[in-house]
């Protein structure tokens, strides 16, 4: 986490080790969650290694993922982070995960006591943004084709952990799709 945030050029040294240090390490189980829907997020998470899936479900019960996330990246559920409401999401461990967690008090103390940490909160907000966006409009403009390629291209080594199930809901495809489309890439 601390090479991470130094590639921002934001904190000051001092400001990393404080943030780190308010990072307490926890492990996923496969299978096992981060957090679940109904409940109020108080925590963000980087992961140091494995996968997580975020996923909320249907009125008829299906499951829908509509996000991955993999080593050196921050998750949680941000719209309950940021309203204290309860989450519609559920974020799942994909693999054995090791994470680092930071309470939302030790965010909230670093955006208050230094514009640095204000300044990385923000950056972090506009990489998610601009992640989100670009997932639309992958999407809504290109073919699975170009989507799967697109996750392989970034995350060839990871998105092979996870389930067909996931990855072709992930991807807005049936799993037999996904199939042929791996067929066709090889």
């Amino acid at each position: 986490m601390q090479s991470y945030l130094q590639s921002f050029n934001i904190l000051s040294p001092a400001e990393i080790e404080i943030f780190v240090a308010g990072a307490k390490p926890r492990r996923l189980k496969k299978g096992e969650f981060f957090i679940t829907e109904n409940n109020i997020c108080k925590e963000v998470t980087f992961i140091k290694s494995g996968i997580l899936r975020s996923y909320y479900t249907s009125a008829s019960a299906e499951e829908y993922t509509y996000c991955l996330t993999f080593p050196n990246q921050f998750m949680t559920a941000y719209s309950s982070l940021i309203t204290g409401n309860p989450t519609a999401e559920n974020i799942q461990a994909m693999s054995d995960v090791d994470l680092l967690i930071i309470k939302k008090e030790v965010i909230d103390g670093l955006a208050t006591s230094s514009i640095n940490g204000l300044k990385l909160l923000k950056k972090i907000a506009e990489q998610q943004y601009l992640h989100l966006e670009k997932r639309v409009f992958l999407y809504q403009k290109d073919a699975a084709k170009v989507r799967y390629l697109e996750l392989f291209k970034s995350h060839p080594d990871y998105i092979k952990q996870v389930p067909v199930k996931y990855l072709a809901s992930f991807l807005a495809i049936t799993p037999r799709h996904l199939s042929r489309l791996r067929r066709e890439i090889i």
